[in-house]
């Protein structure tokens, strides 16, 4: 069977794929080496792809409560609840909160339905929380929300600012596009509280201090003004400056005020000014450790500014360049899906609401935007919105407060969840649960960070009765009474009208405009090949403003909150190099689960000490909003004060590691943005009186009840590391029926439990108090042996077997034990020569770093004797 050529589900790169079906529900997944953002590359988690198709834990029937329904009735409901809620209420108090994840033909009908039907403008989206200040800066600077930047900039740049992005986890195909530049003599800086991996590869990192990027970018732009750096030619032309903006600028921002904010080193923020004023060809890479802020807004404003006011805008190698977390966060912020736009680039100016609704040809049209994400559950709460239909995301778990955000849903008088999952915490709260389509049944376009429209194709059919989020929605809609509409049969219609509002009556004052492509009908739309619009936006200096000029935006450092007696900490949360939002699809995947296998708290040494964390030891964290237990890992890569916790795992995965619970629901107040990467938190110690792990076959129908339970996908089953109080012989209930062997050490408080069946492994159960549990790895193995090894219990393979360590290399299942021994035993001296013997880092590349740090503390360990 030839490949299908799709686009990866995970993260805003929008890297190209080929994917041969291979069984009915396997597939091979490559790199498509056509496709422009990522010419053939895959990071760990597109590679693996494969392993997440399958349809266990599947939504695939209606389902009202917990009963089964038909299409009919299940739709129908919804269409009636709606109806009844509006007709009673207003059309405000209803509400749609949707997701990145759903393809812009999805996104655009539903829009369609809450904006110009419904008449509210209450449908928002969870890309909210990752990129909506960039969206508001990119709106007060140059009039429209436009990334004026592409991929091709990349390899053009002399140096690289990257500010708050981890970028070689989470946009690991860029990441490699930044490296083979720095190869070639581009120079790296990386702007971040925490020294992440990448980080270690910078020519400089500044770890300032959370939330004082203001102060940063207006200390570059008036030390730039100071050396004489300016563009003033391109600043008369083209960008409108306020009569008071260079005196405002230079308050505060000389190199040792700027310094003493940010803590960090004078000498380190000279180096850095040195660089951009130095290098005209300078790419400022911005992404969620900007806008996940309560002033995420004004830093990136303070970015954007440096940029227009050096000309370091629209020129190859030239721009501010905000990087997208979702698939199709862009495609959703073009057909209009926050609730801070209408559609097509269009605010709720008078003269837009006009010309949407006479193209809509729709009955209503809202005067003004609607709830954004947090002020929307926060009316749910208050009993303001009396339906709520979420769409493809999990509120209970990625909100901030998400124990408010559950009470809201809980209190919700009628809740809609479409999803592919059958149990979610969001879906635990649902009147009706409606089958959506998964990536590889999908068929539609996204359009990535850099504006690249590309194809996402059906790879599978769709299982059970699921159907396309852009059906479920049409459906509904022509069920609450407009049925001509809503009259679509394919995502090629609606794609279609989609790119004639982007034109219509538009005289080019918005850059977004698709004119060619509805062109060709559905075979057209069947064949479209990636293509990314706008050109190079600005690039003769129009803006989408009035007068067509940019500005040159104000801002202002906001004073930084000093640790509270109560909350001393500082609480950053992010992603983790190998997961994926909630885990619902990267959660199915054993080798993607290696690298990190449970919700770590980072945490400095000095904190760790003075508290009496140990390093692999329980931790709780707790904030004014919640608490939740971590594992600890104690390293120098954090700043004093400053925690870090993954925001990836869930009630379905772990009884702890519940980042959702911790953060305050405050918001930037342009963008609404929440400000997950500095809420005032505690941590401590927690003990335990034993520990243990459990390896079954399949799956358990929840966690185990105890202090920390947390689930690892291993092929055809599942780990669940455990530690609790008291008798932990109550573990023994979650094996499963068949032939028990049984070891009991009683003056070390061990048990070893195996479960045969036919000679199989069917479970195996590991308890100590005091003594050590075995590596997992062998033992993992036996489930899927055809014969159980006589040393089962014992926990190794009989004679002497090499362990591998910590999986450091995911898309080769490589660990730091090999790796170190092939460094000694093969005098290895670089990252390409432990690719060469290992194939480590030789596909996506993301584990370069920690092979450069291994290789560095190998050999000064050598030297060290």
């Amino acid at each position: 069977m030839s490949a299908i050529r799709t686009t990866c589900a995970y993260c805003g790169v929008g890297c190209g794929i080929r994917a041969t079906v291979t069984g009915p529900r396997a597939v091979k997944i490559e790199g498509d080496p056509d496709h422009p953002a990522n010419r053939g590359r895959l990071c760990s988690k597109g590679t693996h792809l494969g392993e997440t198709v399958g349809i266990e834990g599947r939504l695939l029937h209606p389902m009202i409560g917990m009963k089964r329904a038909s299409w009919d009735k299940a739709l129908n409901l919804v269409a009636k609840r709606f109806r009844d809620a509006i007709a009673q209420h207003g059309p405000n108090s209803v509400a749609f909160y949707v997701s990145g994840q759903l393809l812009t033909e999805d996104y655009y009908v539903a829009n369609k339905l809450m904006k110009g039907f419904i008449g509210s403008a209450n449908i928002d989206t969870n890309s909210r929380l990752c990129m909506s200040s960039a969206v508001a800066a990119h709106t007060r600077a140059f009039g429209e929300d436009v990334v004026p930047a592409s991929y091709d900039d990349l390899d053009a740049a002399d140096l690289f600012v990257l500010v708050g992005s981890n970028t070689a986890w989470c946009h690991p195909i860029v990441y490699q596009r930044i490296r083979a530049r720095c190869e070639a003599g581009a120079k790296l800086v990386v702007i971040d509280p925490r020294r992440t991996e990448t980080a270690e590869e910078a020519d400089l990192h500044l770890p300032i201090r959370p939330g004082s990027d203001v102060a940063l970018m207006n200390g570059l732009l008036h030390y730039c003004r100071e050396a004489g750096a300016l563009d003033h030619g391109y600043l008369a032309a083209h960008v409108a400056v306020p009569d008071d903006f260079w005196d405002r600028l230079g308050e505060g921002s000389d190199l040792w005020s700027v310094a003493r904010v940010c803590d960090v080193p004078p000498s380190d923020l000279r180096r850095f000014y040195e660089l951009f004023a130095a290098n005209p060809r300078t790419i400022t890479l911005f992404s969620q450790g900007v806008n996940q802020s309560l002033s995420g807004t004004d830093q990136g404003n303070a970015i954007i500014n440096v940029h227009l006011a050096t000309g370091r805008i629209a020129k190859p190698g030239a721009a501010p360049f905000s990087i997208t977390g979702q698939p199709n966060a862009m495609g959703g912020r073009e057909v209009g899906g926050l609730a801070s736009t209408l559609a097509a680039h269009m605010d709720f100016a008078p003269e837009n609401r006009e010309r949407v609704q006479r193209f809509w040809a729709s009955p209503a049209i809202p005067e003004k935007p609607g709830l954004k994400a947090v002020d929307l559950f926060r009316a749910i709460d208050e009993g303001r919105i009396k339906a709520l239909w979420v769409m493809a995301t999990n509120p209970a778990v990625s909100m901030p407060d998400a124990g408010r955000v559950r009470a809201a849903l809980a209190a919700c008088p009628f809740v809609v969840v479409s999803d592919v999952m059958e149990r979610t915490d969001t879906a635990e709260y649902a009147h009706v649960r409606l089958p959506a389509a998964a990536w590889g049944e999908k068929d539609g376009t996204v359009t990535n960070s850099d504006r690249t429209i590309s194809r996402q194709r059906a790879i599978f059919p769709l299982p059970g009765e699921a159907r396309p989020d852009w059906w479920i929605v049409k459906e509904v809609a022509r069920r609450m009474g407009w049925k001509t509409p809503f009259a679509y049969d394919r995502p090629a219609e609606i794609w279609r009208e989609h790119c004639r509002l982007s034109t219509y009556q538009n005289d080019g004052a918005r850059a977004f405009a698709l004119p060619n492509g509805g062109a060709g009908g559905n075979t057209a739309y069947d064949a479209m090949e990636p293509h990314r619009w706008g050109g190079t936006p600005f690039a003769d200096g129009l803006y989408s403003t009035p007068d067509r000029r940019a500005r040159l935006v104000p801002v202002t450092q906001r004073p930084l909150q000093d640790p509270l007696a109560n909350w001393p900490m500082t609480l950053n949360t992010g992603r983790y190099r190998d997961q994926w939002h909630t885990m619902t699809r990267t959660g199915l995947s054993p080798k993607l689960a290696r690298h990190r296998e449970e919700p770590l708290v980072e945490v400095h040494p000095d904190d760790a000490a003075a508290l009496g964390i140990e390093d692999g030891g329980l931790a709780r964290v707790a904030t004014p909003q919640g608490e939740s237990i971590f594992r600890a890992a104690i390293t120098d890569a954090q700043r004093p004060g400053e925690l870090f916790t993954p925001i990836h795992w869930t009630d379905r995965t772990s009884t702890g590691g519940r980042t959702g619970l911790l953060p305050r629901p405050l918001t930037d107040p342009i963008s609404g943005q929440p400000g997950f990467k500095s809420t005032p938190a505690r941590i401590e110690p927690v003990a335990a009186e034993w520990r243990a792990f459990l390896i079954v076959t399949g799956q358990l129908p929840a966690p185990p009840k105890c202090l920390w339970a947390t689930r690892v996908a291993i092929p055809t089953g599942t780990l669940w590391e455990m530690a609790g109080n008291g008798d932990a012989i109550r573990l023994d209930k979650l094996l499963p029926a068949g032939e028990r062997v049984e070891a009991v050490d009683p003056a070390r408080g061990t048990r070893r439990i195996a479960i045969l069946r036919d000679g199989r492994l069917a479970a195996a159960l590991f308890v100590t108090r005091t003594g050590e549990l075995p590596p997992r790895d062998w033992l993992i193995a036996q489930v899927s042996a055809p014969q159980v090894a006589p040393t089962l219990l014992a926990g190794r393979a009989p004679g002497a077997q090499p362990d591998r360590g910590a999986v450091i290399c995911v898309c080769f299942d490589v660990g730091i034990n090999t790796i170190v021994a092939a460094i000694r035993d093969q005098q290895l001296t670089d990252v390409p020569a432990i690719g060469a013997a290992l194939r480590a880092g030789t596909n996506c590349g993301s584990c370069r770093p920690a092979l450069a740090r291994i290789l560095a503390d190998t050999r000064q360990e050598a030297v060290n004797g």
